[in-house]
């Protein structure tokens, strides 16, 4: 049983944004996430897309010309078109690996961690489908924007799973779903400046006496859309994690997702944030 509560109660989680990816081993495959469990991840988080068949694949969708050489979506191929493909690696070559199902990362997943299903509101019923039929509803975190359309969703298809919402800059639903009929466990609070509320130690109280979570996105998608006000990762490769993931575990966040694993278990480790 995963009790995402239970595990932050001693600790700062370490979330491996689409698994630990180098070299060859592209990311959003089930080598990604192995490296990263290596690495001492508690979550893996992963994205899905799916076929014109129906078939759910592990895969970021939209980003078939980067990670595919394909101008070709994936929800518009069948799944011999999908199965065809080899991914690409970090140096642009082609690599002998095809998109992972999402089934096959379920089952290799299994037991093992928290898994962050991405891009869930895209494709809930077959998503929530998929993680029943593997018996992984404990295992499985979800989240959406912070929409009416999304709490109904959730209530009524997956009130049992482990659900956070995404809040850009302001949170306007955590004390509303907290008194609704689901799982409700926190928010993902994107912030562009240290002046929003996310970037202060009372909004963490605040959910902490209510019994909710808080997750920090120190990852980097483009310099130019901020998420933690420029505490990111890119902090630690110049010698200033304390202003990165330290700043972040400071203010009081329970979760931080990152692109570098490894050293964020090691540095929250020496400073007290992991046990």
């Amino acid at each position: 049983m995963f009790d995402l509560r239970e595990m932050c109660k001693d600790k700062v989680l370490v979330a491996a944004h689409r698994g630990t990816w180098m070299g060859n081993i592209p990311c959003n495959t089930i080598m990604a996430f192995n490296a990263a469990l290596k690495a001492g991840a508690d979550i893996v988080e992963l994205d899905v897309s799916r076929s014109l068949s129906g078939t759910l694949y592990v895969f970021h969708p939209g980003t078939e010309p980067h990670y595919l050489h394909s101008e070709k979506l994936i929800a518009d191929m069948n799944d011999e078109e999908v199965q065809a493909l080899r991914l690409v690696n970090t140096d642009d070559a082609v690599t002998q690996y095809p998109v992972p199902l999402f089934d096959d990362a379920l089952e290799e997943l299994k037991g093992r961690c928290m898994i962050n299903v991405d891009k869930f509101f895209m494709y809930p019923e077959d998503i929530i489908r998929a993680i029943r039929r593997h018996g992984m509803a404990d295992q499985v975190l979800v989240k959406s924007n912070q929409e009416e359309r999304f709490f109904d969703m959730v209530e009524q298809l997956a009130p049992d799973f482990a659900y956070m919402t995404f809040a850009r800059d302001e949170d306007h639903a955590s004390e509303r779903l907290v008194k609704r009929k689901m799982n409700y466990l926190g928010a993902e609070a994107l912030f562009r400046t240290e002046q929003s509320e996310f970037a202060t130690p009372a909004y963490h109280e605040k959910m902490h006496r209510m019994g909710l979570l808080t997750w920090a996105n120190a990852i980097v998608f483009n310099y130019k859309t901020v998420h933690s006000a420029g505490h990111t990762d890119d902090l630690y490769t110049m010698d200033r994690a304390d202003d990165g993931w330290g700043y972040l575990a400071r203010l009081g966040y329970n979760m931080i997702q990152t692109d570098w694993v490894a050293p964020c278990v090691a540095y929250l480790k020496e400073n007290g944030w992991r046990g």
